[in-house]
């Protein structure tokens, strides 16, 4: 996309990434996902952040467009990440001049990763550089989503540059601002980049806004997706609401089926849902892949789950989502339990014990054996309704 200009003297400098199938090897790219890397031009010249190592080409050209790269002064390292950090070390052999900066807890990880130690400071809290007519200030935001991160700020232009706080998935096609796009075509992977990724560190996530919230904002330059100046408050706003744990007052209902019986019972499930009049949404857990279900269960106050008995526990596809929705730290939800077995049950009882672990709130578990029969999906649709009905805030009939 080349160099673009996001505010006097400051540019996007960064790459879109359309090739990578799986970010950090997990999870899926289906629209790819951009790095976001930042010139800030004064009488110095600092570049804040960087790309992945194979990217560091496309990021020179970008830089070239805008300056010699052998001008710059600082490298500025938010966070150590490889699909940011990646391009130091050939960086660094570039411009032997620059100074890396960076926190201290990042300094033995450059030395681990790169082999770098020379030529790097580290930057307090609060510190600044003044590159002339620009000054950066740095603040730690450690656990955003790694102990070492910093957000930098430029102060004459008001730029918050915050690496992975505030960013998405998603490539950028040829736009660059939030002020470009239809945004609801944006928060659905601005939300499973969020789960995914930094919701582990909610808790970190908000203490970091709070550390922030006295600068003056007009431009926020995350490292993946959009640039946002047309309504900066808008994703600190989306971030801090998932962070928190506030969702939809709607019902996502995730099950597993090996033989179809409890396929069956999500369908009666989701229709008791929606005789309520609350949105539902139903999902195999067997074929969509765990990403997309981690961001649908953030995305709902109700969830209501579905799993089969085996090895005398539960069907692998639900667990390993409970697994990492344990890791991950969701909390506050409304829960609703089903499940088939053949000759002894388990899954839901197990489910029972992690959801309670979990600390959400269980509303109803149904275990049924073999075949669903009348009463049994009558059973189901009263589970659906009974979580719908609490989820709304409503009375049951």
């Amino acid at each position: 996309m080349g160099a673009r200009e996001i505010r006097p003297g400051i540019y996007w400098v960064g790459v879109n990434d359309r090739a990578t199938d799986l970010f950090e090897g997990l999870w899926p790219l289906p629209h790819g996902v951009s790095y976001n890397a930042y010139l800030v031009v004064g009488k110095k010249a600092a570049l804040i952040d960087g790309v992945k190592a194979h990217f560091t080409e496309e990021l020179l050209a970008n830089i070239a467009e805008v300056l010699p790269p052998e001008r710059i002064d600082y490298l500025v390292v938010n966070h150590m990440e490889p699909d940011h950090s990646g391009s130091v070390p050939h960086l660094c052999r570039i411009v032997p001049r620059a100074k890396v900066l960076a926190t201290q807890a990042a300094l033995p990880m450059l030395e681990r990763f790169y082999g770098i130690s020379e030529g790097v400071r580290a930057v307090a809290d609060g510190d600044t550089i003044d590159l002339g007519g620009k000054v950066l200030k740095f603040f730690h935001v450690p656990f955003v989503h790694w102990p070492e991160t910093m957000a930098t700020y430029e102060e004459a232009q008001k730029v918050l540059f915050p690496c992975d706080a505030f960013g998405g998935f998603r490539a950028l096609g040829g736009v660059l601002f939030d002020d470009e796009v239809d945004i609801s075509e944006y928060e659905d992977e601005i939300l499973r980049y969020f789960s995914n990724i930094v919701g582990m560190q909610s808790k970190a996530v908000l203490r970091a806004i709070e550390r922030l919230k006295g600068l003056e904002v007009a431009v926020i330059a995350p490292s993946h997706g959009l640039v946002w100046r047309g309504d900066p408050g808008h994703i600190v706003k989306l971030y801090a609401r998932w962070a928190q744990m506030d969702a939809a007052p709607e019902v996502t209902v995730i099950f597993g089926s090996m033989y179809g019986f409890t396929a069956r019972m999500a369908e009666a499930v989701a229709r008791g849902v929606a005789e309520v009049s609350v949105p539902v949404r139903i999902l195999d857990a067997g074929r969509v892949h765990v990403s997309f279900l981690i961001r649908e269960a953030w995305k709902r106050r109700g969830l209501i789950l579905g799993a089969p008995t085996y090895d005398a526990g539960i069907f692998p596809p639900v667990e390993y989502l409970l697994r990492l929705l344990e890791r991950k730290r969701l909390g506050g939800r409304i829960v609703g339990l089903f499940g088939s077995y053949g000759w002894r049950g388990g899954s839901v009882e197990v489910m029972r014990e992690r959801v309670e672990a979990l600390g959400w709130e269980l509303v109803d578990a149904v275990a049924f054996p073999g075949a669903p029969t009348p009463r049994d999906f009558s059973r189901a649709q009263a589970l659906g309704e009974a979580v719908a009905h609490r989820v709304a805030g409503t009375a049951a009939a």
